[in-house]
């Protein structure tokens, strides 16, 4: 059977069934059973059956079973754990952002952008 793509106009259902599917092929190939990954993943045999027709699961089940499927290097893969540009680095002086403003800057109860200056209260400027 070949492989969807997943993307980003899938639907969350329609991501869910081709994980389960994804994780049903990996179960195959390394020759094991529901019962048998069920058990080495420390979970019950009817949670890996609900996964793999697609339904949710919390975070640390699927940690579970893809720590016995092998599949933890794809998780690495998947979000990598430096993420910060050269240039951004560079722009923030080697430091990595540890937190994201918004864009365009403040603005009043009316949609207009509001400026601050020193000396001011907030107050003084609404």
């Amino acid at each position: 059977m070949a492989r969807v793509n997943i993307s980003k106009s899938d639907s969350d259902e329609a991501v869910l069934k081709e994980l389960g599917e994804r994780l049903t092929q990996q179960r195959i190939a390394m020759r094991l059973s529901q019962a048998d990954l069920a058990e080495q993943a420390g979970v019950g045999k009817r949670t890996v059956e609900r996964i793999e027709a697609g339904e949710s699961a919390q975070a640390t089940t699927l940690i579970r079973l893809f720590r016995v499927l092998e599949l933890l290097p794809a998780l690495d893969a998947l979000i990598p754990g430096e993420s910060a540009s050269p240039m951004a680095l560079l722009h923030h002086r080697g430091k990595k952002p540890r937190r994201v403003r918004r864009q365009g800057g403040a603005t009043r109860e009316d949609g207009e952008a509001s400026e601050w200056r020193w000396g001011e209260s907030r107050a003084d400027t609404e």
